[in-house]
């Protein structure tokens, strides 16, 4: 049974990340045409541009509320997850939860050749910049959009599920707000028929992940996703 004192660390948690992630995202909207005139400046150095759009504000947006939480609670991130028992099975099976979205992107032709992060702007210049500048900035690049993007959810899942318990196997409140949070973020909300269809399928896929970490106890799925799938095809 959850302690009352639990419950309000629980609501500082969730408050501390969602007022962060929202400062940054505000922030970015408000000056969103003066960051990307920077980092659309081909006469800046790439590794500065991916610097300032991962570090800061990707960062900013899906870990640096969760890392803020870890360092408050002395909470490490190894306590959501990040371990090698069931690695097979979490991997395995959240790669599963990608088949719906997978099919649709093959279908509506939207899906392309695969390599991890080619969805995200910076990946073509930073690979032909030779090394040790791609190794750098490919670096940058899967931990911000990788690690981090796949580990936000996994973290603030575990902190609603662990405040607001479900009774069933199958429902999931963390899942559930991860996956409405996730369409939100990514813009993947429509009317038309194709919309929904894709809403749906990122519905599944960051639903299916969480509730496969809470099963398995396992997070690496979740993280691999963002490595492997999102962004990569």
């Amino acid at each position: 049974m959850i302690t009352q004192e639990r419950k309000k660390q629980l609501d500082i948690d969730l408050r501390i990340i969602f007022l962060i992630s929202m400062l940054v995202l505000g922030f970015f909207m408000i000056f969103g045409n003066q960051i990307n005139s920077v980092a659309y400046d081909k006469q800046v150095h790439i590794l500065l541009r991916v610097l300032m759009m991962g570090g800061l504000f990707q960062y900013g947006l899906a870990g640096l509320g969760i890392t803020v939480v870890s360092i408050l609670r002395r909470e490490s991130f190894l306590s959501h997850g990040l371990r090698i028992k069931n690695l097979l099975p979490a991997v395995g099976l959240s790669a599963l939860c990608c088949l719906p979205d997978l099919i649709y992107q093959i279908a509506s032709g939207n899906a392309h050749a695969w390599f991890p992060f080619s969805d995200v702007n910076f990946t073509g210049e930073v690979m032909a910049s030779g090394f040790p500048v791609n190794v750098v900035g490919m670096t940058i690049t899967a931990i911000c959009w990788g690690f981090f993007e796949g580990f936000n959810y996994v973290v603030i899942a575990d902190k609603i599920n662990e405040r607001y318990p479900s009774k069933y196997s199958f429902w999931d409140w963390g899942a559930f707000f991860c996956a409405v949070m996730c369409i939100l973020i990514h813009g993947a909300v429509g009317v038309t028929p194709d919309a929904i269809i894709e809403m749906l399928c990122t519905i599944f896929l960051i639903y299916g992940m969480l509730l496969v970490r809470k099963e398995t106890g396992n997070a690496w799925g979740c993280v691999l996703i963002f490595f492997a799938y999102w962004n990569a095809v």
